[in-house]
C-alpha cells in the first residue's frame, strides 16, 4: 500500500488542524461499505482507523494525526464504530479499501486473531490483536498494548514490571491478556488473574504456567494464579501485591462502580487503570484516598499508538507530537 511521506500536507497548521478535526466524526460497517462514495471528498484521505464499540470516546484520531501532520504525511486516521457481530465483514471490506491499517479496541482483540491472515509472534501468543497494517489486501496483526504498558508503569512509577507483584482484574479480555503476557516475559514477581469467567483465564494461566518455573517470593504465596473476581478473593491476595491494573471498560461511564472495594486498597499498592477518559476514575479517586500512588491510561495509549505508527509506515514515531495531542 504505497504513501509518500515526502509529500507535505500542503497547509497551514491551522488548516491542518481543521481538516483533522473531521475525523471526530464516527463512521460505520455501513459507511466502510460505499466507502468510495464516502470518502470522496475527505482531504486529505481517511487511510487509518480504529474500530471498536464503543468508539466515540477514543483519544486516538488526535494522536495519531497529529503524528501524521508531524511526519507530513498526508492521510487521516479516523473512528469507526463497529460492534461485535460486524467485524468479520468490516475486515472483509478493509482488505478491499485504500487503508494503511487500522487499531482495535473493546471488544475485538481476541475474535480478531481467527479473521486475519497472519499475526506476528506476539500477538500470537497472547491471542489478541490491537493493530492490523494492510499489505496486498492481506491483514496483519500485532499486539503493541504490551510494550504500551510496560513503557507506561515505567513512565508513571519509575519502576520495571519485573520487580513487582502484579494484580490483573478482567484478565479474560484482549488488553488483560496482553498486559499478563507481558509482566511475564518480563518475568515479574508475582501475577494473580482475576475474572469472572474462570474459563477464560484457566488457559492463560497454563500458557503462563513455564514462564514462572522459579521461585521468586519468599512464603507461602504461588507465583502465578488465577482467582474470582469478587471482594474476598481480592482481599486474600492485596497483601502480597504490589501493582492493581483494571484491564476492564469499567470507569467509562461515570455510573460505573469501582473494579474493586475502596476499603481494600492500601498506601502500598500502585494502581494502573487502563481507562483513560475520564482521566480521574473512580478507582483512580479511592486510590488516591487511600494513599496509593495511581495513573490513568493515557500513557499506555501514547505508547501502544506510537508503536502503531511505527509499525504501519516502518520509521519512529513523532512520541513528543503525539503526547502533546492527548494534553486537554
Amino acid at each position: 500500500m504505497p504513501w509518500d511521506s515526502s509529500t507535505s500536507l500542503g497547509m497551514t497548521a491551522t488548516k491542518q488542524l481543521m481538516k483533522a478535526q473531521t475525523t471526530t466524526e464516527r463512521y460505520t460497517l455501513a459507511d466502510l461499505e460505499r466507502w468510495t462514495e464516502v470518502g470522496r471528498d475527505i482531504d486529505p484521505p481517511i487511510r487509518l482507523g480504529v474500530f471498536g464499540d464503543p468508539v466515540a470516546h477514543s483519544l486516538s484520531p488526535q494522536m495519531q494525526n497529529a503524528a501524521l501532520q508531524a511526519c507530513e504525511i498526508r492521510m487521516q486516521y479516523a473512528r469507526v464504530h463497529i460492534r461485535a457481530n460486524e467485524l468479520r465483514s468490516a475486515l472483509v471490506f478493509l482488505r478491499k479499501l485504500d487503508f494503511v491499517g487500522i487499531n482495535l479496541t473493546v471488544p475485538h482483540k481476541i475474535s480478531a486473531v481467527a479473521q486475519i491472515d497472519a499475526a506476528d509472534e506476539l500477538a500470537t501468543c497472547c491471542g489478541a490483536v490491537n493493530t492490523i497494517r494492510v499489505r496486498d489486501k492481506k491483514l496483519i496483526g500485532s499486539n503493541t498494548d504490551l510494550e504500551g504498558f510496560a513503557r507506561a508503569v515505567r513512565h508513571e512509577f519509575s519502576i520495571d514490571l519485573r520487580d513487582l507483584r502484579v494484580l490483573i482484574i478482567g484478565a479474560g479480555g484482549g488488553t488483560g491478556h496482553a498486559i499478563a503476557w507481558q509482566c511475564a516475559l518480563e518475568n515479574c514477581e508475582r501475577l494473580v488473574l482475576a475474572n469472572r469467567t474462570p474459563t477464560k483465564t484457566s488457559a492463560l494461566i497454563e500458557q503462563l504456567r513455564p514462564l514462572f518455573v522459579a521461585p521468586r517470593v519468599l512464603g507461602p504465596v504461588a507465583r502465578l494464579e488465577a482467582v474470582a473476581w469478587d471482594e474476598s478473593a481480592l482481599r486474600a491476595q492485596l497483601a502480597d501485591i504490589d501493582l492493581i491494573v483494571n484491564a476492564t471498560p469499567l470507569g467509562m461511564n461515570p455510573s460505573d462502580p469501582a473494579p474493586i472495594p475502596a476499603q481494600l486498597l492500601a498506601p502500598h499498592h500502585i494502581v494502573f487503570d487502563c481507562v483513560y477518559a475520564p482521566s480521574r476514575t473512580r478507582l483512580l479517586r479511592a486510590a488516591a484516598e487511600a494513599g496509593a500512588r495511581g495513573a490513568n491510561g493515557l500513557s499506555m495509549l501514547l505508547y501502544q499508538g506510537a508503536l502503531s505508527f511505527s509499525i504501519w509506515f516502518n520509521r519512529e514515531a513523532p512520541v513528543e507530537a503525539m503526547r502533546k495531542a492527548l494534553v486537554v
